[in-house]
């Protein structure tokens, strides 16, 4: 009786010291993008408890990145836009486009404070519906039978499956991306046989160019993975940026960020601002042609506590124009409303 009291006593010692050897911490599960709950060694969650990379020292909260190697880490953009046109006699017409790029980030190697990673392009999808059409381009699909849809498609078929060097440090300041005249390479190849003329051709390349390159996807990915200021802030502390709306600088899109919140692994941002809202006048002789415009945004990003990756953006954007047109006796006006969802890995809760 003793020996199997003493058997029940150890045992019931090794389920306790079992429990106090594992904890729960929340973090992103990398393939998926969601937040799950996950038991880890006891020792590591203190030690991510201690030092997370979106950590509060004495009341300023400040954001790094601590990724590990061999780990992957998402990152899809979507984009929905509902456009709504009125006319002077107060007909209206709605057409829905969305658009999603998705890619994501291994970390190959972690040298000193620099992360030398591999993005890749995944895949790339958009759709136009209007009048009751529905029209889709989608990489992970077939080549569409419309002539006009096609060209779009292998401009995105050979973006994707393409692999990008990027190095970024802890503080998640893109250094360099490489590996982008691959890529023109392979456009070039895609469109050749759909694009005779070697003007036209050279003239697509040159667009893409423009639009995809080193310096555009770093502004992309400073703005989109890195939000908390370099200085910090505390909780409940608002900080605010600007950006040019048009290319002479003339309208600037004011963002107004809030840190709402900080711990069970996540740090939450609230955002709003906007444009305010601004009228046109000119006049040529009797005409008055008015133009006025507004935006507003609101939404809110939530980054992993203990990586610093982001784990979801959602952020509605309303635009609002008004164009009129007056003789000083009567007047028509044009009415144009967009509303806009504006998400990065949309699958994350």
């Amino acid at each position: 009786m003793k020996n199997i009291a003493a058997i029940a006593l150890l045992s019931s010692i090794a389920l306790v010291s079992c429990k106090k050897e594992t904890a729960k911490i929340t973090k992103v599960d990398p393939k998926t993008g969601k937040t799950v709950t996950v038991e880890v060694p006891a020792d590591s969650a203190a030690k991510v408890a201690e030092n997370p990379a979106i950590r509060d020292s004495a009341g300023i909260v400040s954001q790094s990145f601590k990724l590990e190697k061999g780990k992957t880490y998402p990152l899809t953009t979507y984009q929905r836009d509902v456009k709504t046109m009125t006319d002077p006699q107060g007909k209206s017409m709605t057409a829905t486009v969305e658009s999603t790029d998705e890619m994501n980030f291994i970390v190959n190697d972690i040298k000193g404070n620099v992360y030398e990673m591999t993005l890749n392009l995944v895949s790339k999808r958009s759709s136009q519906a209007a009048q009751g059409k529905t029209v889709v381009v989608d990489t992970k699909l077939p080549l569409p039978k419309e002539d006009d849809l096609k060209m779009i498609w292998n401009i995105n078929k050979a973006l994707t499956n393409n692999k990008l060097d990027m190095k970024m440090d802890t503080k998640g300041n893109v250094i360099s991306i490489t590996g982008f005249d691959a890529v023109y390479t392979k456009v070039t190849n895609a469109v050749g046989p759909l694009i005779k003329d070697a003007n036209e051709r050279a003239s697509v390349v040159a667009s893409l160019k423009q639009s995809f390159n080193e310096k555009v996807l770093k502004d992309q990915f400073n703005k989109n993975l890195s939000i908390i200021p370099k200085k910090g802030v505390k909780v409940g502390e608002k900080w605010s940026t600007s950006e040019n709306a048009d290319p002479n600088g003339s309208i600037k899109v004011t963002s107004n960020y809030v840190l709402k919140s900080l711990g069970n692994g996540i740090a939450e941002i609230s955002v709003t601002g906007g444009i305010p809202k601004k009228t046109e006048k000119k006049a040529q002789g009797p005409i008055t042609h008015s133009m006025s415009s507004e935006l507003a945004q609101n939404g809110t990003i939530k980054f992993d506590e203990n990586t610093g990756w982001i784990i979801n953006q959602n952020i509605n954007v309303k635009t609002t124009q008004i164009e009129t047109i007056s003789d000083g006796k009567q007047s028509q006006s044009m009415k144009s409303v967009s509303n806009s969802s504006v998400m990065v890995n949309p699958s994350a809760k």
